[in-house]
């Protein structure tokens, strides 16, 4: 796993040991921040379910003003922490070691939405059917923010479409697939 562009391109990422995270190629990467190219610079990022922390760094180098990375893991979080000091970005980032719904009710309360919100939950489990709906209702988004859902291909997506925002786009790869919800 490595950075594909932007300031620290070719930086290696350490990754968490064992099966609790699916860390996302370099191609699938590069294929998502192709389309989110002109999204990406200077926007507030928020990451959840952040693995090592490859996509909130792989933002933060092709210039996302910041990112916040969510993930509950111990050993997930030392990578990240770690990811984050190698590449010198902690003045961009803030890491909140915790549950989602937890992390996102303190950052609720803060009132900043985010430009862009990325997730990547567990497969087949419907967390996303239950963060979705919160985030449309939260000061996290406003008019505009992209919210991008990680799922596994064969994941139902169709209740999706009655959202209070639009399915912008649908990108599906071997195994998985990325739904655009735009607010």
């Amino acid at each position: 796993m490595k950075v594909v562009a932007g300031s620290v391109r070719g930086f290696h990422l350490v990754v968490p040991a064992g099966k609790n995270t699916r860390p996302t190629s370099n191609r699938i990467k590069e294929t998502l921040f192709n389309m989110l190219q002109w999204e990406v610079p200077e926007c507030r990022f928020l990451d959840l379910f952040s693995g090592s922390g490859g996509i909130a760094i792989e933002a933060l180098s092709r210039g996302a003003a910041e990112a916040v990375l969510v993930e509950r893991d111990r050993d997930a979080v030392r990578c990240i922490k770690e990811n984050i000091r190698h590449t010198r970005m902690e003045d961009r980032s803030r890491v909140m070691a915790m549950d989602v719904m937890q992390a996102l009710r303190r950052l609720d309360q803060l009132g900043q939405p985010f430009d862009i919100i990325f997730m990547d939950p567990p497969y087949r489990k419907d967390i996303e059917g239950m963060i979705v709906p919160y985030l449309l209702q939260s000061a996290l988004v406003r008019e505009d923010t992209l919210i991008i859902v990680e799922t596994a291909l064969d994941t139902d997506i169709s209740y999706m479409q009655s959202y209070d925002c639009t399915v912008e786009k649908v990108k599906e790869y071997k195994s998985n697939r990325h739904v655009f919800l735009r607010v």
